[in-house]
Protein backbone atom coordinates (compact mmCIF):
# COMPACT_ATOMS: atom_id res chain seq x y z
CA UNK A 1 0.00 0.00 0.00
CA UNK A 2 2.73 2.45 0.97
CA UNK A 3 4.89 1.64 -2.07
CA UNK A 4 2.01 2.11 -4.50
CA UNK A 5 1.09 5.44 -2.91
CA UNK A 6 4.65 6.76 -3.18
CA UNK A 7 4.83 5.71 -6.84
CA UNK A 8 1.58 7.55 -7.54
CA UNK A 9 2.89 10.78 -6.02
CA UNK A 10 6.09 10.60 -8.05
CA UNK A 11 4.19 10.01 -11.26
CA UNK A 12 1.80 12.86 -10.62
CA UNK A 13 4.71 15.26 -10.18
CA UNK A 14 6.14 14.24 -13.57
CA UNK A 15 2.99 14.69 -15.66
CA UNK A 16 2.61 18.06 -17.31
CA UNK A 17 -0.66 19.47 -18.61
CA UNK A 18 0.41 18.88 -22.22
CA UNK A 19 1.14 15.16 -21.85
CA UNK A 20 -1.17 12.48 -23.25
CA UNK A 21 -1.26 9.84 -20.52
CA UNK A 22 -3.21 6.60 -20.91
CA UNK A 23 -4.03 4.19 -18.10
CA UNK A 24 -3.96 0.55 -19.23
CA UNK A 25 -5.09 -2.56 -17.36
CA UNK A 26 -2.47 -5.14 -18.40
CA UNK A 27 -3.95 -8.19 -16.68
CA UNK A 28 -7.63 -8.32 -17.67
CA UNK A 29 -7.40 -10.03 -21.08
CA UNK A 30 -7.86 -13.71 -21.84
CA UNK A 31 -4.26 -14.03 -23.07
CA UNK A 32 -2.49 -12.32 -20.19
CA UNK A 33 -0.23 -9.26 -20.34
CA UNK A 34 1.97 -10.28 -23.31
CA UNK A 35 -0.37 -9.11 -26.12
CA UNK A 36 -1.15 -5.97 -24.12
CA UNK A 37 2.51 -4.97 -23.98
CA UNK A 38 3.03 -6.01 -27.61
CA UNK A 39 0.14 -3.82 -28.72
CA UNK A 40 1.49 -0.92 -26.67
CA UNK A 41 4.88 -1.37 -28.30
CA UNK A 42 3.41 -0.96 -31.81
CA UNK A 43 1.35 2.02 -30.67
CA UNK A 44 4.20 3.83 -28.90
CA UNK A 45 6.52 3.54 -31.89
CA UNK A 46 4.11 5.78 -33.80
CA UNK A 47 3.21 7.95 -30.81
CA UNK A 48 6.55 8.84 -29.20
CA UNK A 49 4.96 11.66 -27.19
CA UNK A 50 2.48 9.40 -25.42
CA UNK A 51 2.91 8.00 -21.93
CA UNK A 52 1.30 4.91 -20.43
CA UNK A 53 0.56 3.91 -16.85
CA UNK A 54 0.55 0.10 -17.00
CA UNK A 55 -1.27 -1.62 -14.14
CA UNK A 56 -0.64 -5.21 -13.06
CA UNK A 57 1.78 -7.64 -11.49
CA UNK A 58 5.18 -5.95 -11.71
CA UNK A 59 7.08 -9.24 -11.71
CA UNK A 60 5.32 -10.20 -14.96
CA UNK A 61 5.24 -6.77 -16.57
CA UNK A 62 8.80 -5.61 -15.92
CA UNK A 63 10.49 -8.22 -18.21
CA UNK A 64 7.95 -7.62 -21.00
CA UNK A 65 8.43 -3.84 -20.86
CA UNK A 66 12.21 -4.09 -20.73
CA UNK A 67 12.32 -6.61 -23.60
CA UNK A 68 10.54 -4.13 -25.86
CA UNK A 69 12.51 -1.15 -24.48
CA UNK A 70 9.45 0.77 -23.36
CA UNK A 71 10.68 1.91 -19.95
CA UNK A 72 11.00 5.54 -21.11
CA UNK A 73 7.29 5.78 -21.98
CA UNK A 74 5.70 3.15 -19.75
CA UNK A 75 5.44 3.38 -15.98
CA UNK A 76 4.39 0.20 -14.19
CA UNK A 77 1.90 0.48 -11.34
CA UNK A 78 2.01 -2.68 -9.27
CA UNK A 79 -1.42 -4.23 -8.68
CA UNK A 80 -1.20 -7.83 -7.46
CA UNK A 81 -4.80 -8.95 -8.07
CA UNK A 82 -6.56 -9.80 -11.32
CA UNK A 83 -10.28 -9.56 -12.10
CA UNK A 84 -11.24 -12.85 -13.77
CA UNK A 85 -13.87 -13.05 -16.50
CA UNK A 86 -15.94 -15.26 -14.19
CA UNK A 87 -15.90 -12.79 -11.28
CA UNK A 88 -19.22 -11.19 -10.42
CA UNK A 89 -19.25 -7.38 -10.35
CA UNK A 90 -20.49 -7.45 -6.74
CA UNK A 91 -17.47 -9.54 -5.73
CA UNK A 92 -15.10 -7.15 -7.49
CA UNK A 93 -16.69 -4.18 -5.77
CA UNK A 94 -16.05 -5.76 -2.36
CA UNK A 95 -12.65 -7.36 -2.94
CA UNK A 96 -11.14 -5.77 -6.06
CA UNK A 97 -9.37 -2.68 -4.77
CA UNK A 98 -5.94 -4.29 -5.25
CA UNK A 99 -6.73 -5.34 -8.84
CA UNK A 100 -5.18 -3.95 -12.01
CA UNK A 101 -8.63 -2.93 -13.27
CA UNK A 102 -9.40 -0.87 -10.17
CA UNK A 103 -5.95 0.73 -10.25
CA UNK A 104 -6.32 1.69 -13.93
CA UNK A 105 -9.67 3.39 -13.35
CA UNK A 106 -8.38 5.11 -10.22
CA UNK A 107 -5.65 6.81 -12.27
CA UNK A 108 -8.32 8.49 -14.42
CA UNK A 109 -10.33 9.45 -11.34
CA UNK A 110 -7.24 11.06 -9.77
CA UNK A 111 -6.46 13.02 -12.94
CA UNK A 112 -3.20 11.21 -13.64
CA UNK A 113 -4.43 9.85 -16.99
CA UNK A 114 -7.04 10.99 -19.49
CA UNK A 115 -8.38 7.61 -20.62
CA UNK A 116 -8.52 4.08 -19.18
CA UNK A 117 -8.26 0.99 -21.42
CA UNK A 118 -9.09 -2.53 -20.22
CA UNK A 119 -9.66 -5.93 -21.84
CA UNK A 120 -11.25 -7.21 -18.65
CA UNK A 121 -14.64 -8.37 -17.41
CA UNK A 122 -17.24 -5.98 -18.91
CA UNK A 123 -19.67 -6.11 -15.99
CA UNK A 124 -16.94 -5.51 -13.43
CA UNK A 125 -15.37 -2.74 -15.51
CA UNK A 126 -18.69 -0.92 -15.80
CA UNK A 127 -19.47 -1.39 -12.10
CA UNK A 128 -16.09 -0.07 -10.92
CA UNK A 129 -16.23 2.77 -13.45
CA UNK A 130 -19.65 3.86 -12.22
CA UNK A 131 -18.59 3.77 -8.58
CA UNK A 132 -15.21 5.47 -8.99
CA UNK A 133 -15.94 7.90 -11.84
CA UNK A 134 -19.66 8.34 -11.17
CA UNK A 135 -22.43 8.71 -13.71
CA UNK A 136 -23.16 12.05 -15.30
CA UNK A 137 -26.15 13.56 -13.55
CA UNK A 138 -29.37 12.47 -15.23
CA UNK A 139 -27.96 9.28 -16.80
CA UNK A 140 -29.66 6.15 -15.49
CA UNK A 141 -27.75 3.53 -17.46
CA UNK A 142 -24.37 4.30 -19.10
CA UNK A 143 -23.87 2.71 -22.51
CA UNK A 144 -21.03 1.21 -24.51
CA UNK A 145 -20.68 2.81 -27.95
CA UNK A 146 -18.84 0.79 -30.59
CA UNK A 147 -17.78 1.53 -34.16
CA UNK A 148 -19.39 -0.54 -36.91
CA UNK A 149 -17.77 -0.65 -40.40
CA UNK A 150 -20.12 1.04 -42.85
CA UNK A 151 -20.53 2.63 -46.27
CA UNK A 152 -20.48 6.12 -44.77
CA UNK A 153 -17.68 8.51 -45.74
CA UNK A 154 -16.07 8.07 -42.31
CA UNK A 155 -16.07 4.30 -42.80
CA UNK A 156 -17.99 3.67 -39.57
CA UNK A 157 -21.35 3.93 -37.88
CA UNK A 158 -21.80 4.17 -34.11
CA UNK A 159 -23.92 1.60 -32.29
CA UNK A 160 -24.97 1.74 -28.65
CA UNK A 161 -25.55 0.04 -26.27
CA UNK A 162 -23.12 -2.77 -27.15
CA UNK A 163 -23.48 -4.61 -23.86
CA UNK A 164 -23.19 -2.36 -20.81
CA UNK A 165 -26.70 -3.29 -19.63
CA UNK A 166 -29.09 -5.84 -21.12
CA UNK A 167 -32.07 -3.73 -20.04
CA UNK A 168 -33.20 -0.42 -21.49
CA UNK A 169 -36.57 1.26 -21.25
CA UNK A 170 -37.82 4.09 -23.44
CA UNK A 171 -36.10 6.77 -21.33
CA UNK A 172 -32.78 4.92 -21.52
CA UNK A 173 -33.10 4.61 -25.30
CA UNK A 174 -33.73 8.35 -25.55
CA UNK A 175 -30.59 9.01 -23.50
CA UNK A 176 -28.61 6.62 -25.74
CA UNK A 177 -29.77 8.59 -28.78
CA UNK A 178 -28.68 11.87 -27.20
CA UNK A 179 -25.31 10.52 -26.04
CA UNK A 180 -24.67 8.71 -29.32
CA UNK A 181 -25.37 11.87 -31.30
CA UNK A 182 -23.01 13.79 -29.03
CA UNK A 183 -20.30 11.15 -29.52
CA UNK A 184 -20.77 11.34 -33.30
CA UNK A 185 -20.40 15.12 -33.25
CA UNK A 186 -17.30 15.15 -31.05
CA UNK A 187 -15.48 12.04 -32.26
CA UNK A 188 -16.48 11.95 -35.93
CA UNK A 189 -17.12 15.60 -36.71
CA UNK A 190 -20.75 15.13 -37.78
CA UNK A 191 -22.64 18.38 -37.18
CA UNK A 192 -26.09 16.76 -37.39
CA UNK A 193 -25.85 12.96 -37.03
CA UNK A 194 -28.63 10.73 -38.33
CA UNK A 195 -30.05 8.55 -35.56
CA UNK A 196 -32.02 5.32 -36.04
CA UNK A 197 -33.71 2.98 -33.53
CA UNK A 198 -32.99 -0.72 -34.14
CA UNK A 199 -36.13 -2.82 -34.59
CA UNK A 200 -37.42 -5.95 -36.35
CA UNK A 201 -38.84 -3.79 -39.14
CA UNK A 202 -39.13 -0.19 -40.25
CA UNK A 203 -42.92 -0.13 -40.03
CA UNK A 204 -44.26 1.91 -37.12
CA UNK A 205 -46.57 -0.85 -35.85
CA UNK A 206 -43.69 -3.33 -35.37
CA UNK A 207 -41.65 -3.90 -32.24
CA UNK A 208 -42.09 -3.96 -28.48
CA UNK A 209 -44.16 -1.36 -26.67
CA UNK A 210 -41.13 0.46 -25.22
CA UNK A 211 -39.65 0.83 -28.72
CA UNK A 212 -42.80 2.57 -29.95
CA UNK A 213 -42.73 4.95 -26.98
CA UNK A 214 -38.98 5.50 -27.45
CA UNK A 215 -39.56 6.33 -31.11
CA UNK A 216 -41.88 9.19 -30.12
CA UNK A 217 -39.46 10.46 -27.45
CA UNK A 218 -36.43 10.38 -29.75
CA UNK A 219 -38.33 12.07 -32.59
CA UNK A 220 -39.55 14.88 -30.31
CA UNK A 221 -36.06 15.50 -28.93
CA UNK A 222 -34.38 15.65 -32.36
CA UNK A 223 -34.44 19.42 -32.88
CA UNK A 224 -33.13 20.27 -29.41
CA UNK A 225 -30.71 17.34 -29.45
CA UNK A 226 -29.26 18.55 -32.78
CA UNK A 227 -29.67 15.29 -34.67
CA UNK A 228 -31.88 13.96 -37.44
CA UNK A 229 -34.12 11.05 -36.47
CA UNK A 230 -34.75 8.72 -39.42
CA UNK A 231 -37.04 6.26 -37.59
CA UNK A 232 -36.72 2.51 -37.15
CA UNK A 233 -33.79 0.70 -38.78
CA UNK A 234 -33.18 -3.02 -39.25
CA UNK A 235 -30.12 -5.21 -38.81
CA UNK A 236 -29.24 -4.78 -42.48
CA UNK A 237 -28.86 -1.04 -41.91
CA UNK A 238 -26.01 -1.43 -39.41
CA UNK A 239 -23.35 -1.07 -42.15
CA UNK A 240 -25.46 1.21 -44.37
CA UNK A 241 -24.97 4.86 -45.29
CA UNK A 242 -28.50 5.95 -44.33
CA UNK A 243 -27.73 6.22 -40.59
CA UNK A 244 -24.83 7.39 -38.40
CA UNK A 245 -25.96 6.30 -34.92
CA UNK A 246 -27.88 3.09 -34.20
CA UNK A 247 -29.66 2.92 -30.84
CA UNK A 248 -30.59 -0.36 -29.14
CA UNK A 249 -30.54 -2.14 -25.79
CA UNK A 250 -27.36 -3.83 -24.58
CA UNK A 251 -28.60 -7.40 -25.12
CA UNK A 252 -29.51 -6.85 -28.77
CA UNK A 253 -26.45 -4.70 -29.41
CA UNK A 254 -24.01 -7.23 -27.98
CA UNK A 255 -25.56 -10.09 -29.96
CA UNK A 256 -25.37 -8.00 -33.14
CA UNK A 257 -21.76 -7.04 -32.45
CA UNK A 258 -20.58 -10.60 -31.79
CA UNK A 259 -22.53 -11.87 -34.83
CA UNK A 260 -20.91 -9.26 -37.06
CA UNK A 261 -17.43 -10.09 -35.79
CA UNK A 262 -18.00 -13.82 -36.22
CA UNK A 263 -19.27 -13.30 -39.77
CA UNK A 264 -16.26 -11.16 -40.67
CA UNK A 265 -13.90 -13.84 -39.34
CA UNK A 266 -15.78 -16.54 -41.28
CA UNK A 267 -15.51 -14.57 -44.54
CA UNK A 268 -11.76 -14.14 -44.01
CA UNK A 269 -11.30 -17.86 -43.35
CA UNK A 270 -13.38 -18.89 -46.37
CA UNK A 271 -11.47 -16.53 -48.65
CA UNK A 272 -8.14 -17.98 -47.50
CA UNK A 273 -9.40 -21.50 -48.06
CA UNK A 274 -10.71 -20.66 -51.54
CA UNK A 275 -7.47 -19.04 -52.69
CA UNK A 276 -5.34 -21.93 -51.41
CA UNK A 277 -7.41 -24.72 -52.95
CA UNK A 278 -5.78 -25.09 -56.39
CA UNK A 279 -2.62 -23.87 -58.15
CA UNK A 280 -4.72 -21.49 -60.27
CA UNK A 281 -6.43 -20.04 -57.22
CA UNK A 282 -3.02 -19.44 -55.62
CA UNK A 283 -1.94 -17.52 -58.72
CA UNK A 284 -5.18 -15.54 -58.58
CA UNK A 285 -4.48 -14.75 -54.92
CA UNK A 286 -1.04 -13.37 -55.86
CA UNK A 287 -2.56 -11.18 -58.56
CA UNK A 288 -5.25 -9.92 -56.18
CA UNK A 289 -2.98 -9.63 -53.13
CA UNK A 290 -3.21 -5.83 -52.80
CA UNK A 291 -6.99 -5.80 -53.08
CA UNK A 292 -7.32 -8.71 -50.66
CA UNK A 293 -5.17 -6.97 -48.06
CA UNK A 294 -7.32 -3.85 -48.43
CA UNK A 295 -10.49 -5.92 -47.97
CA UNK A 296 -9.00 -7.77 -45.00
CA UNK A 297 -8.24 -4.50 -43.23
CA UNK A 298 -11.73 -3.15 -43.85
CA UNK A 299 -13.54 -6.18 -42.41
CA UNK A 300 -11.03 -7.10 -39.70
CA UNK A 301 -12.91 -6.64 -36.38
CA UNK A 302 -9.63 -6.23 -34.50
CA UNK A 303 -9.05 -2.87 -36.16
CA UNK A 304 -12.23 -1.37 -34.69
CA UNK A 305 -11.65 -2.96 -31.29
CA UNK A 306 -12.79 -0.91 -28.35
CA UNK A 307 -16.12 0.33 -27.05
CA UNK A 308 -16.39 3.70 -25.29
CA UNK A 309 -18.36 3.97 -22.05
CA UNK A 310 -20.70 6.94 -22.37
CA UNK A 311 -22.44 8.66 -19.48
CA UNK A 312 -19.55 8.69 -16.99
CA UNK A 313 -17.36 11.49 -15.61
CA UNK A 314 -14.31 10.12 -17.38
CA UNK A 315 -13.43 8.10 -20.46
CA UNK A 316 -13.13 4.31 -20.29
CA UNK A 317 -12.56 2.05 -23.30
CA UNK A 318 -13.48 -1.63 -23.13
CA UNK A 319 -11.36 -3.79 -25.42
CA UNK A 320 -12.30 -7.37 -26.23
CA UNK A 321 -11.08 -9.93 -23.72
CA UNK A 322 -9.63 -12.04 -26.55
CA UNK A 323 -7.87 -9.08 -28.21
CA UNK A 324 -4.43 -9.76 -29.67
CA UNK A 325 -1.74 -7.14 -30.15
CA UNK A 326 -3.51 -5.72 -33.23
CA UNK A 327 -6.74 -5.30 -31.28
CA UNK A 328 -4.97 -3.77 -28.29
CA UNK A 329 -3.15 -1.34 -30.54
CA UNK A 330 -6.47 -0.24 -32.08
CA UNK A 331 -8.07 0.30 -28.66
CA UNK A 332 -5.10 2.28 -27.34
CA UNK A 333 -4.96 4.36 -30.52
CA UNK A 334 -8.62 5.22 -30.06
CA UNK A 335 -7.88 6.19 -26.45
CA UNK A 336 -5.04 8.45 -27.59
CA UNK A 337 -7.19 10.22 -30.18
CA UNK A 338 -9.95 10.85 -27.65
CA UNK A 339 -7.46 12.16 -25.09
CA UNK A 340 -5.72 14.36 -27.65
CA UNK A 341 -8.98 15.98 -28.72
CA UNK A 342 -10.09 16.74 -25.16
CA UNK A 343 -13.05 14.48 -25.80
CA UNK A 344 -13.82 13.66 -22.19
CA UNK A 345 -14.50 17.23 -21.05
CA UNK A 346 -16.44 18.19 -24.16
CA UNK A 347 -18.53 15.04 -24.11
CA UNK A 348 -19.23 15.33 -20.38
CA UNK A 349 -20.61 18.83 -20.90
CA UNK A 350 -22.65 17.67 -23.88
CA UNK A 351 -24.02 14.64 -22.06
CA UNK A 352 -24.92 16.76 -19.04
CA UNK A 353 -26.89 18.99 -21.38
CA UNK A 354 -28.47 15.91 -22.97
CA UNK A 355 -29.43 14.55 -19.55
CA UNK A 356 -31.13 17.83 -18.71
CA UNK A 357 -32.95 17.69 -22.03
CA UNK A 358 -34.18 14.16 -21.34
CA UNK A 359 -35.45 15.16 -17.91
CA UNK A 360 -37.07 18.36 -19.12
CA UNK A 361 -38.92 16.81 -22.06
CA UNK A 362 -41.86 15.31 -20.12
CA UNK A 363 -42.18 18.48 -18.03
CA UNK A 364 -42.32 20.59 -21.18
CA UNK A 365 -45.26 18.52 -22.42
CA UNK A 366 -47.06 19.12 -19.15
CA UNK A 367 -46.32 22.83 -19.44
CA UNK A 368 -47.70 22.89 -23.00
CA UNK A 369 -50.86 21.08 -21.88
CA UNK A 370 -51.36 23.60 -19.10
CA UNK A 371 -50.37 26.66 -21.14
CA UNK A 372 -51.36 29.90 -19.57
CA UNK A 373 -51.59 28.46 -16.07
CA UNK A 374 -50.21 31.00 -13.55
CA UNK A 375 -49.42 28.22 -11.08
CA UNK A 376 -47.23 26.43 -13.60
CA UNK A 377 -45.39 29.56 -14.65
CA UNK A 378 -44.77 30.74 -11.12
CA UNK A 379 -43.91 27.49 -9.40
CA UNK A 380 -40.51 27.12 -7.68
CA UNK A 381 -39.72 24.18 -9.96
CA UNK A 382 -40.23 26.33 -13.05
CA UNK A 383 -37.89 28.97 -11.68
CA UNK A 384 -35.24 26.38 -10.91
CA UNK A 385 -35.39 25.05 -14.47
CA UNK A 386 -34.99 28.52 -15.93
CA UNK A 387 -31.87 28.98 -13.85
CA UNK A 388 -30.37 25.68 -15.04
Amino acid sequence: MTTAHTSKQTAAEGISSGDIVLSVDAMGGDKGPAPIVAGLSHFLRKRPGARVLLHGDESQLRPLVQKRRLSGQVEIRHAPDVVAMSDKPSHVMRHGKASSMWSAIEAVRDGEAQVCVSCGNTGALMAVSMIRLRKVEGVNRPAIACLWPSRNASGFNIMLDAGADIRADQDDLLMYALMGASYARNAMGLSRPRVGLLNVGVEEHKGRAELKVAQDLIARAASRGEYEYIGFVEGGDLPSDRVDVIVTDGFTGNVALKTGEGTANLISERLREAFRKTPLSRIAALLAATSLRRLSKRIDPRRVNGGVFLGLNGTVIKSHGSADETGVRAAVEMAYQLAESGFSKRLAARVASAAALAQDDPDEEATEDAAGSPASAGSPGAKDKKKS
